[in-house]
């Protein structure tokens, strides 16, 4: 922070030689305040018109206007802009007037924010808060508030920006905020707009306390009807006496928020979006049986309303990851660690079923969400040593992120006779499988295989 640090006050010295005054607002102060670092920096300028705010910050460095009636100037990593006032034209977030004034006044400026911890503003030149709606005192007794009553409705984003305000910082809502969240619809928020606040609300320490609220709120009724399934769906008591699915689905993302710091962010997705989508599955299949409460075949009936689920979400390939095609995976065979581990000491599982995993999942991940989904259950109490065996024969076998790559492949046929063809295909395939068995070791063994094949149905020309 401290190079970008610099080139903050000398624009600010620079607005202010031009009669200006330059503030940063928003979440920087709030994260300063919190004493955690700041990714985004925002700055506001007051008093200086926007050709010459434009002048005046191309002395610094190639700047990008973006914006349509008002104009913000992004200078590198920080973005600087006049002070804005908008107006409601139409639903959505997209639905408002919204012109550039470096007339406005600090306070008038500070009432168009969110939240009020939201809406305060800080000179770099004098190291002056400025918080003309109270947000300092609201951040010290931990609680969200809104700014203006009267138009904090005019955007249903601020809804799930409440949820993962709350998670990430630990916050309660005022009874008036929480009011009117509960009154603002939310059937015009695209896809990508959910998502980007679902997002951070799953990498807060406890994402658990923003569900939570979602709930409360009628969010996640609203907006995900096949999580809200889980409420007052029944568990079997002596492996779930916490309650419900839903409150087990809580443990469960909380475990796994724990278990993804080492893991890229694609990777980190895959884990949180499983621990949520993981029992989606129950509501379908729960039923008493025999006197217990069974949820036969769950993980397979998963599949479906965790596909709608990540619709809702519009989640598919983040930077190149399938992370769709993994959620779907884990949701289907998250209990496989656990079964697995049951069998080793009877009919046992083999190093082939490890590698025909792998086709499907990437173990290590399946195995963080189960390792999450048994801490969930009854945290402590229960054994939880099945993951970390599942984990060590993936590893063992090289299989722990990937299935084994092919050792025969379409050029070593060729140099064998064989024409590129269908019967190949099917020979790649045969012998492919009788690598994952393991009787296929290296090349010299998928030739043999390969000419036994052959043999049996030599091709024909």
């Amino acid at each position: 922070m401290e190079p970008l640090r610099g080139r903050i006050v000398s624009i600010a010295e620079a607005v202010r030689e031009r009669g200006g005054r330059a503030l940063l607002v928003g979440g920087w102060v709030r994260d300063r305040l919190l004493g955690t670092a700041s990714k985004d920096a925002d700055l506001e300028v007051f008093g200086v018109a926007v050709g010459d705010l434009r002048a005046l910050l191309e002395r610094f460095g190639r700047i990008e206007a973006v914006g349509a009636s008002f104009q913000v100037f992004k200078l590198g990593e920080l973005d600087v802009s006049l002070p804005r006032r908008e107006s409601k034209s139409g639903r959505g977030h997209k639905g408002f007037d919204v012109t550039g004034d470096p007339s406005m006044s600090i306070e008038e400026a500070a009432r168009r924010r969110d939240f009020t911890i939201n809406a305060m503003s800080f000179d770099p030149l004098t190291d002056e808060i400025l918080d003309p709606c109270g947000g300092q005192h609201d951040l010290r007794r931990r609680v969200l508030r809104v700014v203006d009553a009267a138009t904090f409705a005019d955007d249903s984003l601020r809804v799930l920006r409440a949820l993962q305000f709350a998670a990430r910082f630990n916050l309660t809502l005022d009874e008036e905020t929480r009011a009117i969240c509960r009154t603002i619809p939310l059937d015009d928020l695209p896809a990508e707009r959910i998502w980007g606040e679902f997002e951070k609300l799953l990498f807060a320490e406890r994402p658990s306390i923003g569900l939570t609220l979602g709930l409360e709120l009628g969010v996640i009724e609203r907006l995900f009807p096949e999580v809200f399934a889980l409420v007052g769906c029944p568990q079997e008591p002596e492996w779930h006496p916490e309650g419900d699915v839903w409150v087990h689905t809580l443990q469960v993302v909380d475990q796994a928020r724990r278990r993804i710091d080492d893991l890229p962010r694609p990777k980190q997705l895959v884990v949180m979006v499983g621990a949520v989508a993981h029992d989606l599955g129950k509501p379908a299949t729960t039923a008493f049986s025999d006197g217990r409460i069974r949820s036969i075949d769950h993980e397979e009936q998963g599949v479906a309303p965790a596909t709608r689920f990540l619709d809702q979400l519009n989640l598919n390939s983040i930077d190149g990851y399938d992370v769709r095609a993994q959620v779907l995976a884990i949701t289907a065979q998250h209990l496989k660690p656990g079964m697995w581990f049951k069998a080793k000491d009877k009919e046992g599982v083999g190093d082939g079923a490890f590698r025909r995993l792998a086709l499907k999942v990437d173990l290590e991940l399946l195995a963080r969400v189960a390792q999450a989904d048994c801490n969930g259950r009854h945290p402590g109490v229960f054994d939880c040593t099945a993951m970390d065996w599942f984990l060590e024969r993936a590893r063992a076998l090289g299989v722990e992120n990937r299935p084994p790559a092919p050792i025969l492949l379409g050029r070593h046929l060729i140099e064998l006779g064989v024409k590129p063809g269908p019967k190949m295909g099917e020979i790649l395939k045969a012998v492919y499988e009788q690598q994952l068995d393991g009787t296929v070791t290296d090349l010299e063994k998928a030739v043999e295989a390969t000419r036994s094949l052959l043999k049996e149905a030599p091709p024909r020309h």
